[in-house]
C-alpha cells in the first residue's frame, strides 16, 4: 500500500489521520506542531522532516489547513508539493477556503501534471475523532474512485458534488445555513432568559416544531449549555468562513444582508475576547452582551 501524505493535524486534521492509520492506511505526517505528530506516530505513522519529503515520497497528500494562504503556501512554495511530486500525485484539499483558491490550485497542478481533490469537512470535531465526517466533493470521476476509500476511512457520508471547486462552493453554502442558526439560537435563548422562561420547556417546544435545528439539538445541546465552551469549531474559524462566503456572494453578485449581521455579530464576539470558544458559545456572547444569567440546562438533561 502505498504512503498517504497528511499535512495539518489540528482539531479536525488529527481526527481524521488517526482513523486512516487505525484503520491500515500508511501514513506520513506533518504539523508546526509536534504534539499531534507524536500521537500519529504513536498509533504507527511517520513523521515527516518537511513537505518536500511528503511530496517525493507520497501519491496522493491530504492538506487540511486554517486559511487559503497556508494551502497555497504548501502547494505552491519552493519546497512544496507541486515542486518536489512525481507526475500524476493527487493533493486532496480538505481545508475550507475561498473556491477560488480552489480554481487556482487546480489550474497549478494540471500545469505540473497533477491533480487536485478538492474535499472540505462538515460536521464537528468529535464525529471526525469518531471517524463519522461528511464530505463534500469537487473531483473527477476517476479522482473521485481515488480517493473514495479514504473518505470513507475517515468518515461516514461522502457527496460528490461535482468537478473542481464544487466541494468548497458546497461547503460555504452549507457552513452559512450552520453559522445563521447558530446566531439566530443564540439570539432566541437570550430571549427566552430575558423573558424568565423555563429554558427546557422553551427548548422542548422549539425542538418540537419547524423551529427545531440540528445546532440546537446536536451542539448546542452537548456544548454551550452544559457549560462546555470547548473549542470543536471555533468561533474565529466560523468568522474566516462568513468572510469567504461573502467574499464568494460578492463576487457571484449575491447580496447576503443576513450574513453581513451575522458576521459583525462574530466579529464583536472576537473583540469581546471569544474568538477560541467553540462557535456554540455565541449564545453566552449574546446573553453577556445583555449582561443576563448564560443559558445553561440542568445536570444530565438531554433533547426529548
Amino acid at each position: 500500500m502505498s504512503t498517504i501524505g497528511f499535512i495539518g493535524l489540528g482539531r479536525m486534521g488529527k481526527g481524521m489521520a488517526s482513523n486512516l492509520q487505525r484503520k491500515g492506511f500508511a501514513l506520513m505526517v506533518l504539523d508546526i506542531n509536534p504534539a499531534p505528530v507524536a500521537e500519529l506516530v504513536a498509533l504507527g505513522a511517520q513523521a515527516a522532516q518537511g513537505v518536500a519529503q511528503i511530496a517525493r515520497e507520497c501519491g496522493i497528500v491530504i492538506t487540511m489547513l486554517p486559511t487559503a494562504v497556508e494551502v497555497e503556501q504548501v502547494a505552491l512554495g519552493a519546497d512544496g508539493v507541486f515542486a518536489h511530486a512525481q507526475p500524476g500525485t493527487l493533493l486532496m484539499d480538505m481545508s475550507t477556503i475561498d473556491p477560488l483558491a480552489t480554481d487556482r490550485l487546480s489550474a497549478a497542478a494540471q500545469a505540473k501534471g497533477h491533480t487536485l481533490v478538492d474535499a472540505p469537512v462538515g460536521r464537528l470535531a468529535e464525529h471526525a475523532d469518531r471517524g463519522e465526517s461528511l464530505f463534500m466533493v469537487g473531483a473527477s470521476d476517476a479522482d473521485f474512485a481515488r480517493v473514495k476509500p479514504l473518505l470513507d476511512a475517515m468518515g461516514t457520508t461522502t457527496y460528490h458534488c461535482g468537478p473542481v471547486g464544487t466541494g468548497q462552493r458546497t461547503k460555504l453554502v452549507n457552513n452559512y445555513v450552520a453559522i445563521t442558526l447558530t446566531q439566530v439560537n443564540s439570539e432566541a435563548i437570550a430571549l427566552s432568559q430575558r423573558f424568565g422562561l423555563d429554558l427546557t420547556k422553551t427548548l422542548a417546544v422549539l425542538l418540537g416544531t419547524s423551529a427545531n435545528n440540528g445546532q440546537l439539538r446536536m451542539n448546542f445541546a452537548n456544548k454551550v449549555l452544559q457549560g462546555d465552551t470547548a473549542p470543536g469549531f471555533t468561533i474565529d474559524l466560523a468568522h474566516k468562513d462568513l468572510s469567504l462566503i461573502l467574499g464568494a456572494a460578492h463576487a457571484a453578485r449575491v447580496p447576503m444582508p443576513v450574513a453581513a449581521a451575522v458576521f459583525e455579530s462574530y466579529s464583536q464576539a472576537r473583540a469581546n475576547g471569544c474568538g477560541g470558544n467553540d462557535f456554540s458559545a455565541m449564545a453566552d456572547a449574546v446573553c453577556d452582551l445583555l449582561k443576563i444569567p448564560r443559558a445553561r440546562v440542568p445536570k444530565g438533561w438531554k433533547p426529548a
